[in-house]
């Protein structure tokens, strides 16, 4: 199996791909929690709330892809296997069963703030590291703070 020289000095690397592998467990985890919310929401704003559950979601998953991406074009192999995500993630999880709009706000309000914390440390952690690696994350941070925004205004 062939492996990708990394661009890297072995410090760098290793801050580098700690700060991916952490940006991706968040991005899946942020994916499956919105959709879960997207599939069991229940309330007066269901429409609104389920369809910009979906924004969530694409974004996420687009952010998970970059990610990824990015951690193997400098050598280091990306884990996002459930049971990785499952083990790893810090997330708080939602309930089981239907969910009322206005929990489900201030849920994914809560999440998003708990990402956009860790991305932000992730981006002063690359900073000297890899500013490319940097780049990204201050690009998926400007993403998820809009995303935060809009949905802090229904709460």
């Amino acid at each position: 199996m062939a492996a990708v020289k990394s661009p890297l000095s072995d410090e760098a690397l290793k801050v580098t791909g700690d700060a991916l592998q952490g940006s991706l467990i968040d991005l899946i985890d942020l994916s499956l929690l919105a959709k879960q919310a997207h599939w069991n929401l229940t309330g007066r704003n269901f429409k609104v709330v389920h369809e910009h559950l979906d924004e969530i979601v694409a974004l996420a998953r687009g952010g998970q892809d970059d990610v990824a991406e990015r951690a193997i074009a400098i050598g280091v192999n990306p884990d996002g296997r459930s049971r990785t995500v499952a083990d790893r993630t810090t997330l708080a999880q939602l309930e089981a069963g239907y969910l009322a709009d206005d929990k489900v706000v201030a849920a994914i309000t809560d999440i998003l703030a708990q990402i956009i914390g860790r991305f932000r440390e992730r981006i002063e952690a690359t900073d000297e590291a890899d500013p490319v690696t940097q780049d990204l994350l201050i690009s998926l941070a400007a993403q998820l703070e809009k995303q935060h925004w809009m949905f802090q205004a229904q709460v």
